[in-house]
């Protein structure tokens, strides 16, 4: 006597997959509730031009002047500094960065002294030359400091001068390039001096400042 075939298991198993791939088309349906679309991650790698590269960073041997630094923004944004390597005729661009930066504060008569005695300080501290006149700032071991850099190719890119909280401080903000002694050229370098109102013979002037 043969046995019948029991088909339900086949007819309740179609059943179930049609069931199953119903259910997740409608899930896979725009604006079906309970479903939110995945956000993309957010960029928070936005290219800040404004800096150069930390490979730039470089100390003067001189104990004088404060630290150098590569050039950085300052209490307001700047525009994006021209490339390193732009030469002359990316110092016009520097020069209007660091004015934005930092405005004006100062009589014009005492911001010109005091670009033109920045100008000088750096010069003679990076590479020597002029160092004489300034004996009380550099000091009996001036001659013993052998010159960071070279004459040849040191140009200051841009300078400003500006209030150091007080009335009579001031801070001289100085953005320049040279080449060093191993040969190595680079540009963007900047480094603030510092000088105090003094009276000199019974005139007021501006004196450096060294801070340590």
């Amino acid at each position: 006597m043969s046995t019948p075939t029991s088909r339900a298991p086949s007819w309740l198993l179609a059943v179930s997959l049609a069931l199953a791939v119903a259910g997740v088309v409608l899930l896979m349906q725009p604006g079906t509730p309970g479903m939110t679309p995945a956000k993309a991650p957010a960029d928070n790698q936005t290219l800040d031009r404004s800096s150069p590269p930390a490979s730039t960073q470089t100390t003067l041997p001189s104990p004088h002047l404060s630290k150098t630094t590569p050039a950085a923004p300052g209490p307001r944004d700047v525009s994006a500094l021209p490339p390193h390597g732009d030469g002359a005729a990316g110092d016009r661009a520097i020069q209007q960065a660091l004015e934005n930066a930092w405005p004006a504060n100062l009589p014009p008569d005492d911001e010109a002294q005091l670009r033109a005695m920045g100008r000088e300080l750096l010069r003679a501290d990076a590479t020597g030359i002029g160092r004489s006149r300034w004996p009380a700032f550099f000091g009996p071991s001036a001659r013993e400091i052998a010159p960071a850099f070279a004459t040849a190719r040191f140009r200051i890119q841009a300078v400003i001068a500006r209030r150091d909280g007080a009335a009579h401080r001031a801070v001289v903000h100085l953005v320049w390039a040279g080449t060093d002694r191993g040969g190595t050229h680079s540009d963007g370098r900047i480094s603030d001096l510092y000088f105090a109102r003094i009276m000199k013979k019974g005139q007021p002037t501006w004196a450096p400042q060294p801070r340590t």
